[in-house]
């Protein structure tokens, strides 16, 4: 087996795509934002559907590297459609993690609260976190967690993931149980990597019953160290194969 030298190897972020331009702006800032940070990494977006470059248009012009998807759930789009289109370029290049519920992005999120006036110690708050759903019952488990994590050591009321897509529970059931645990107040926070027209529909809810709404995770530099920290651990793991 060749091994690449990982300071060497191009980093692929791949991104799932989407009609409105808000989605891909993210995804080209955070890839300028990790050129910033290591300015002799080749960096190259790259997605999956709806928008330009395809992933597998990038990977036909690569010999080797490693493809981070530009994810927050373990699920479909990173278990089945990133590998086959991998498979499909006939590329060397190894895909890393998903991006997860990493503690660096709970910080981003902490952020998001701070800039809309949420408090760890405000009292009768209800956080929502809105987060997009899977099929994959393992994924949603997963990315309820975020929650926990997120009202751990605070005063609020509670804190729990609605899922604006698929399973339950949905954004208006989440606000009745967390209004019936105790919550005056309600404010939700997405668990997205940018606006898109599903954060949209919830804005609209939001706006619709007077509950305050942060920003998505965005182009945070954090955002960029953790995927930078996807590729190393796939570099990491090269070197020790």
């Amino acid at each position: 087996m060749t091994l690449f030298v990982p300071a060497r190897r191009p980093l692929v972020l791949a991104a799932h795509g989407s009609v409105d331009p808000r989605s891909a702006a993210v995804t080209h800032a955070v890839a300028g934002r990790i050129r910033r940070l290591r300015p002799w990494l080749d960096v190259r977006a790259a997605f999956l559907e709806k928008t330009d470059p395809n992933l597998c248009d990038v990977l036909a012009d690569l010999p080797a590297g490693v493809v981070v998807p530009f994810l927050l759930a373990d699920a479909y789009h990173a278990r089945v459609d990133i590998p086959e289109m991998i498979e499909a370029s006939g590329a060397r290049v190894e895909q890393a993690e998903v991006l997860g519920e990493d503690p660096a992005l709970l910080s981003v999120l902490r952020q998001r609260l701070s800039e809309i006036g949420v408090s760890p110690e405000a009292r009768g708050l209800g956080v929502m976190v809105v987060a997009v759903g899977s099929s994959n019952p393992a994924a949603n488990a997963r990315t309820s967690t975020v929650a926990r994590a997120l009202s751990a050591g605070t005063r609020w009321a509670g804190a729990e993931v609605a899922f604006a897509t698929g399973p339950q529970p949905s954004v208006a059931e989440t606000a009745e149980n967390l209004r019936a645990a105790g919550a005056r107040h309600l404010v939700i926070v997405p668990w997205f990597l940018a606006h898109g027209i599903i954060t949209d529909r919830v804005a609209s809810y939001a706006a619709a019953h007077g509950i305050r709404m942060a920003e998505p995770l965005g182009s945070h530099n954090l955002v960029a160290a953790t995927v930078l920290d996807r590729f190393d651990a796939m570099a990491a793991a090269s070197i020790a194969a």
